[in-house]
Formats: structure tokens, C-alpha cells, sequence
């Protein structure tokens, strides 16, 4: 009996993240089959992937009947389904509810963190004494912060870590770069990196491709290329890692070398390497060689193309004057462009003073996205710029009726280890007045 139960629960939860699995959990039920904690834990786990709240809530009422909440594993189970759901009062209710809490603080904190949310896991970290917090509630507050976009706030909390003397690990190094790579604080960057040195993780695959990834994200390819010629392993991660930041920072030549050198010592790309190759190439200008790339993507390792990828060569022909093969491009897709392509395309034919094709565009686009602000300011521009002044007051007009505004844009810079942001007439700037 046991081990129908266990291979009706393997079964779940092997099926693919989808809908069937539910029903077939709901066919059991209602067949008046005992229900166990392998069936409920199964169930749980497929309700957070394919984050099936209503269902997931059902399951958790079921589980309260059959007086399953003291089960730990269980409680667990359903407090992780509750944060991929992002519902973030229901997991704190969960949370609240368990026994041995204190044994998932690092899953709570992980699970508030999903829910951007990171006031709450904050709150919660400050509350434990000293002795309860482990390297991995460190690291679950650090990296969780670094995901919300509170990178200035988690290196406050890796600075706490450091003065409590608690031993760094390697998934502490790797969040903490990578949240300098995220904001180019370069001299952060290679204070971790000497404690990666002196801490002996250098050889560590995963701390190696960080490294890469951080020096070439702040502009220091010289530093990235000396990083990865050093790292005794390379797998596809640190070759695009490397092809990625010579692509943004306009070495579009290099790029390709260092991919025809990735082929050659037989590691196969993916998506992403190509999109690092196809990105060199519209920034360099290398129209044949991004078709190149394009077909030996699709071709010769058999990569369906995503819409990064298209966006890709529509701006690759864009750049190059293409604008008619690049609308021809757009029409002949087997997807529909999203608003990133058409922007992308729209600019290109606004640079070009192309009448035709940038009113046609910016018609799909306000359609497209009619509260995105962007593709009206742009299609308003464009108007300005080739003196239609009617055509922008129609676009002004229109989104004075949606109630569309601009918000502000925002940049920051790094001086003497601080970081310094900015937004658009800004005035809060202690300094600005020098500015």
C-alpha cells in the first residue's frame, strides 16, 4: 500500500509543470481515496512551480483537515509554495503557524525576499539573536536583497557579517560580486575578489564566472581577460561571461575570436552566447558576420531563436541602413515583435529621418503598449525633429487623455567607494549646486 502511494506521488511529481496534474489530484480525491502526506506534498510542490494559488490554498485547507500541520515537512513544503506564489501574507501566516521555526528561518527569508518584499525578511533577520543567525541566513538575506534590487542595502548586511566574524562561504562571495557586477562598484569588486583569493575559492567554477562577469560589467575587460585566462576551468558560462562584456563594451571583433576559440576547444554555445555574438555585432557594425552567427545558431546547433534574438538583427540591420530589410525581418518573424524590438526599430528609423516607416511603427507600439510612456515620447520626438509639429501634438494629446507621464531617469556613479545616484533635474544631492 505504501508503495502505491509513493510511486502515485513520484509520478506527480515528476509530470511537467502543468494543469493535469492538478485534475489528476482532484480525480483522486473525489474518488474517496486516502489521501497522505506524499500525495499533499506533491501537490504542493507542482501548485508553487506552476504558481497555482487557488489550488495551492485548496491543498492547504485539505491539509489542515486531515490534521497534517504539525507534519514539518509538509509546512515547509507549503511555506515555499506560498513565496513562489508570491503571497506573502499567507507564507507569514504559514511561517507563524510552524513548529521548530527557528529550523526554516533561511527558507522564510529566502521566501519574503521572492516576494519583493524585503522589508520583511529585514525585519525578521533583525529580530534573531546573534547565535541563531548561520552563514546561510546570512547568505539567504544577502542574495535575497541582491535580487530586490537592494544591492547598497545587502552590502551593508555582508559588512555586518564581516565585523560579527562569521566564516564566508562560497555562495556568499558569488551573491556579493554579483551585486557589484549589477551596480559596477568596482572597488567593492575587488575588495571580494582578494577575499575570494585569501579565502582559497578561486578555483571554484561558479566564484570564477562571477569574477569574469563583474570585471567585464564595470568596463575592466583587461582584469575580466586576466581572470578567465587563469581559472584552470572554462565552461559555457565563462565564455560567454567574456564574449557578453567585450559585446557591450563595442569589441565586437574579439567577441567573435573568443567564440571561434570557445568552438574550437569544443564547448557548445547557447542561447545566450549567441546572443552575446549577435549583440557584438550590431554594436561593431558586422552585418555578415551577425548573419553569420544567426544562421549557425539556428542551423548548425539547432537554437530556436527567442525575441532577444530577433531583436538582435533588427537592430543589427537597422544600424547598418537597412531599415527596409529589418521591417521585412519584423514581417516574416514566426513571432509577434514585442515592445522592446519595435522600440529598438523605431529609434533606428527615427536616426534615419524615415518618415514612413517610424509613424508606422509608432502606431504599432502605442498599441502595443498604450501606458508605456517611452514610445510616445519617442514618436513624439521623432515628429519634432522632422518639423511635423501637428503629429506631436496629437501624441501629446493622446497621453495627456491616458494620463501618461515620464518618469525620471536615474544613473548613479561610484566616487571614493560611495555610489552617488542621479535622476533628471535632481536636487537632493548634498553637492548638487557644484554639480
Amino acid at each position: 500500500m505504501l508503495q502505491r502511494y509513493f510511486s502515485w506521488a513520484r509520478r506527480m511529481a515528476n509530470q511537467s509543470p502543468s494543469r493535469k496534474a492538478i485534475t489528476d489530484f482532484h480525480q483522486l480525491h473525489s474518488s474517496g481515496r486516502k489521501i497522505t502526506e506524499f500525495h499533499l506534498s506533491s501537490i504542493v510542490k507542482i501548485c508553487g512551480r506552476v504558481e497555482a494559488l487557488q489550488e495551492g490554498r485548496q491543498a492547504h485547507c485539505l491539509l489542515l483537515k486531515l490534521g497534517f500541520n504539525a507534519d514539518f515537512i509538509l509546512m515547509t513544503t507549503l511555506l515555499d509554495m506560498y513565496s513562489k506564489c508570491t503571497n506573502n501574507q499567507d507564507a507569514c501566516r504559514v511561517f507563524d503557524e510552524m513548529p521548530h521555526r527557528d529550523v526554516v528561518i533561511n527558507s522564510m527569508i529566502s521566501g519574503l525576499c521572492r516576494c519583493h518584499l524585503p522589508s520583511y525578511p529585514i525585519d525578521l533577520f533583525t529580530k534573531m539573536n546573534q547565535s541563531e543567525r548561520d552563514v546561510g541566513t546570512w547568505n539567504s538575506l544577502i542574495s535575497g536583497l541582491g535580487q530586490n534590487s537592494e544591492g547598497r542595502t545587502a552590502l551593508i548586511f555582508f559588512g555586518r557579517m564581516r565585523v560579527e566574524g562569521v566564516e564566508v562561504d562560497v555562495m556568499t562571495v558569488i551573491s556579493v560580486i554579483s551585486i557589484c557586477a549589477d551596480m559596477a562598484m568596482i572597488i567593492h569588486a575587488q575588495q571580494v575578489h582578494g577575499l575570494v583569493i585569501k579565502s582559497g575559492f578561486e578555483l571554484y567554477l561558479p566564484v570564477g564566472n562571477a569574477i569574469v562577469d563583474t570585471y567585464a560589467k564595470c568596463g575592466c575587460m583587461g582584469d575580466a581577460c586576466l581572470c578567465f585566462q587563469n581559472m584552470p576551468f572554462k565552461n559555457v558560462v565563462s565564455w560567454t561571461s567574456l564574449i557578453s562584456g567585450y559585446a557591450k563594451h563595442g569589441f565586437g571583433v574579439e567577441a567573435l575570436e573568443a567564440f571561434h576559440q570557445m568552438e574550437m576547444e569544443g564547448v557548445v554555445p547557447n542561447k545566450i552566447t549567441f546572443l552575446g555574438t549577435l549583440y557584438a555585432c550590431s554594436h561593431s557594425g558586422l552585418l555578415q558576420e551577425g548573419w553569420i552567427s544567426f544562421t549557425t545558431m539556428v542551423n548548425k546547433y539547432s537554437i530556436a531563436p527567442t525575441m532577444e534574438h530577433y531583436t538582435c538583427m533588427v537592430d543589427l540591420l537597422a544600424r547598418a541602413a537597412r531599415l527596409y530589410e529589418a521591417h521585412e525581418f519584423i514581417e516574416k518573424m514566426p513571432i509577434k515583435p514585442d515592445a522592446k524590438l519595435l522600440t529598438a526599430f523605431l529609434s533606428s528609423c527615427c536616426h534615419h529621418k524615415n518618415v514612413e516607416l517610424a509613424s508606422a511603427v509608432g502606431k504599432k507600439l502605442l498599441q502595443l503598449q498604450p501606458q508605456e510612456a517611452g514610445a510616445y515620447i519617442s514618436l513624439s520626438n521623432f515628429y519634432g525633429l522632422v518639423g511635423d509639429m501637428e503629429g506631436v501634438a496629437n501624441v501629446r494629446r493622446l497621453m495627456l487623455d491616458r494620463g501618461i507621464r515620464k518618469e525620471k531617469a536615474c544613473t548613479w556613479i561610484e566616487i571614493s567607494r560611495k555610489v552617488h545616484s542621479f535622476e533628471s533635474g535632481d536636487r537632493s544631492h548634498p553637492d548638487y549646486q557644484k554639480m
